[in-house]
């Protein structure tokens, strides 16, 4: 199948977003299927206000109609609400095509605590664009029956998962000389150093051994001034990361406002166990349906998640993990993945459906 992917997240951005797409397109290439990513870099940029290290695609629509023109492809799909997602939407609703989209980030919530947006006008304007989608993709169960209570339609369950064998399991914290010699426990916290992070929770754990901070961000010049005794590393080679990972103790997720966090599992695949907010996320992450926690630790006391935290066998936090595969994430996206055939030629079918390899999916009738 040829699958049109239209994402302002892309590399060499560092991101949970962008990590997801890189996975997703690995797998659906070794599925036979033929993937055209369109991305900021084939584009002229501009920095995101307020957000400093992501670059938009400035007026993309020409580009993108260009690009999708040409290659004609039997699926499309809108990863991001961005410059690109706009142009995307806008292509698919002029040619009356149908097209999936995602819910990746809580845009609405970061937008709030950057801009001073208010959280219902965030939501409004995202509703707006998920609108005409036959399929909006949610990667944990409690993101999705938020947006539901927000007025969100055509929300599909979808999941991600984590890379196994780059992230490999330490039965024990391992040495990583670039991190040097540093007290133990040491607590990790991976991402970008931002607002909707909350990673201030962590930095004033009052807990022994050593915090170190790998990721960069709008927030870190003011927040390595303020806490100079962390150990900050930047942004690093994932090959790298993953040793990191492995040479800590704890892996501190202090985000209160998460649609999945691919970090948690990273960390848990080395068998670092997680320390965590019971929210979405840790919730889909660490928990199994009969309400047991696996691979870390939950608690509304962050402190308390931290030392606890600390007593889980690493084994478990990597049989966790385990639970999760970029296979499976790709099996389901693919499930979910609509023909762009034009919508009003779908509508005889059956109540405005479509079907592709098999899977028949809901077509809006009324973008």
């Amino acid at each position: 199948m040829k699958i049109a992917l239209i994402t302002d997240a892309w590399q060499p951005q560092v991101n949970g977003v962008v990590t997801t797409l890189v996975e997703l397109v690995r797998e659906l290439a070794q599925g036979g299927h033929q993937v055209e990513v369109i991305h900021p870099g084939q584009f002229t940029t501009r920095p995101c206000p307020g957000y400093a290290g992501i670059d938009l695609a400035v007026r993309p629509r020409r580009g993108l109609s260009a690009r999708l023109d040409a290659f004609q492809p039997e699926a499309i799909h809108i990863a991001t609400e961005g410059p690109l997602g706009w142009a995307a939407r806008s292509y698919c609703l002029k040619r009356g095509l149908a097209f999936t989209t995602a819910f990746h980030t809580r845009f609405p919530e970061i937008l709030k605590a950057a801009l001073k947006v208010p959280l219902s006008w965030g939501y409004a304007l995202f509703r707006h664009f998920h609108k005409a989608s036959s399929g909006v993709m949610v990667p944990t169960d409690g993101v999705l029956r938020m947006l539901e209570r927000r007025g969100f339609r055509n929300l599909r369950s979808w999941t991600h998962g984590v890379d196994t064998a780059l992230f490999a399991f330490q039965a024990q914290p391992c040495l990583h000389a670039p991190m040097g010699s540093l007290v133990r426990p040491v607590s990790l916290f991976v991402g970008r150093v931002s607002y909707e992070k909350n990673i201030e929770a962590f930095l004033q754990l009052d807990i022994p051994g050593t915090k170190v901070v790998c990721g960069v961000g709008p927030l870190e010049a003011s927040l390595r001034e303020r806490y100079s005794q962390v150990r900050w590393m930047g942004v690093l080679p994932r090959s790298e990361l993953a040793r990191v990972y492995a040479a800590a103790d704890v892996f501190v997720f202090p985000s209160r406002s998460e649609t999945f966090g691919l970090v948690m599992l990273e960390a848990m695949a080395t068998g670092t166990p997680v320390a965590a907010y019971p929210v979405d996320g840790p919730l889909e992450v660490l928990g199994k349906p009969d309400g047991t926690c696996h691979g870390g630790v939950m608690h509304a006391d962050l402190q308390r998640a931290c030392y606890s935290a600390l007593a889980v066998p690493r084994h478990e936090a990597r049989l966790r993990a385990l639970d999760f595969t970029w296979a499976r994430s790709a099996q389901l996206f693919e499930r979910y993945l609509v023909a762009t055939q034009k919508i009003n030629d779908c509508q005889p079918r059956h109540a405005g459906a479509t079907s592709v390899n098999g899977a028949v999916t809901p077509v809006s009738s009324n973008p």
